[in-house]
């Protein structure tokens, strides 16, 4: 019996290491933690323990929250809500800058928002974010800490405007300006030339904040919103894995950060590089033996072959089928030999002109094409010849 429940305990563990190893996350690190919440945290970043993550400058912060779930944050003060490991990108919230007034034009409440990213490989996107200031009297300006940029832009209006989710943002109710490319650090004030006055009815505060262009709703926005606890908009960061040119970070092998089977890129915002699979493979190019390669022939919906799909590693091969020409990647000409026939010959066959005939000691049924007929023959075992079309799969030349 205690035999018995030895054996039982041993299967069970093995069963458990089975399960475990099948549902292990490519995507990060050995015994490290895969997400946070709702977010996945791919490496090179990493929570939980710093050996997670490649470095300081991408070990993340999980906190749990008063409701009981986790929350991941980027920076001190800023919720990740998606990494994204092929755009190179993590998207956070940020708090919005805004300020209220009472119908006599007194200032209520103001809060101007500022972010900075720090010395590491972060930038706000510029192709991806837009600076934006929803009011009827409000002026928003945008500055970098070394005040090296800044822009601003002007809203007014004189009646209540409907926010649609595709608005213009041309100065009526809502404004709008781009923001250059490599800032890390963003200085967001807002102010009112008549403090609401003339607008008070339907427009009591102004907003001014940086938003992801592919998230923003505006119909989120309409004139009366006042600020909300918590108020952020959604800001996408780009990241590179280190400041460096290609050429001077693999010199470094120590500290190259791309493992095998990869590519080394520049980033579209002219600083620092990520890695990316080789084509031919997939996963996560962060890690030493992450990108593993793809089996192409399993997935005949985006890999392409008209023949027989052999894998090879980084690619596939696809061969015509005999009796048949040409790239089985783009198509393949000729008669396919489907099938050999099997039987003993008769004299009469010569005169038909076949693809293939094989003869045998016995008899089976078979089918072959002729080009004489561009039609099937069919025999039986008392060789009895009657003619069938061919179904779509046989497609003759």
């Amino acid at each position: 019996m205690i035999l018995q429940r030895r054996v039982f305990l041993l299967m069970m563990l093995l069963l458990v290491a089975a399960v475990t190893g099948a549902t292990a996350n490519p995507d990060v690190r050995d015994g490290c933690q895969e997400r946070c919440g709702d977010v996945i945290v791919p490496y090179p970043f990493g929570i939980g323990e710093p050996r997670c993550a490649m470095n300081q400058h991408f070990f993340l912060h999980c906190n749990s929250t008063d409701d009981g779930h986790h929350e991941l944050w980027f920076g001190e003060n800023m919720p990740a809500r998606n990494i994204s490991l092929l755009d190179g990108t993590v998207t956070a919230g940020v708090y919005i800058s805004f300020d209220c007034y009472k119908k006599s034009g007194l200032q209520s409440r103001l809060f101007n928002s500022y972010m900075a990213l720090g010395s590491g490989p972060f930038t706000f996107s510029d192709s991806r974010n837009m600076f934006k200031a929803v009011g009827c009297d409000t002026i928003a300006m945008v500055t970098n800490k070394e005040a090296t940029f800044g822009a601003a832009c002007l809203s007014l209006c004189t009646r209540n405007v409907t926010m649609l989710k595709n608005n213009s943002c041309s100065g009526s109710g809502c404004c709008q300006t781009s923001i250059p490319k490599g800032l890390n650090s963003l200085d967001i004030t807002i102010q009112s030339i008549r403090n609401h006055t003339d607008v008070f009815e339907f427009n009591p505060c102004g907003f001014a904040f940086l938003e992801d262009k592919d998230s923003l709703d505006l119909s989120d926005w309409p004139l009366s919103r006042t600020p909300k606890l918590n108020d952020t908009s959604n800001v996408v960061i780009e990241w590179v894995a280190q400041n460096k040119t290609c050429e001077e970070a693999q010199t470094n092998k120590s500290s190259y950060a791309c493992g095998i089977n990869t590519n080394c890129n520049y980033s579209d915002n002219g600083h620092g590089y990520r890695c990316a699979c080789k084509k031919g493979f997939e996963g996560n190019p962060y890690l030493e033996q992450g990108c593993q390669d793809i089996d192409e022939c399993k997935y005949p919906e985006k890999y392409t072959c008209y023949g027989k799909c052999h894998n090879t590693i980084g690619d596939y091969e696809c061969k015509c089928s005999l009796g048949m020409h040409g790239d089985g990647k783009v198509g393949c000409q000729g008669f396919a030999i489907t099938t050999i026939i099997a039987g003993k010959c008769p004299l009469h066959f010569s005169s038909i002109p076949v693809v293939a005939i094989a003869c045998f000691d016995c008899f089976q049924s078979s089918i072959f094409s002729t080009r004489r007929t561009n039609k099937f023959l069919l025999l039986d075992s008392a060789l009895h010849i009657s003619f069938i079309r061919p179904s779509q799969h046989m497609r003759l030349a």
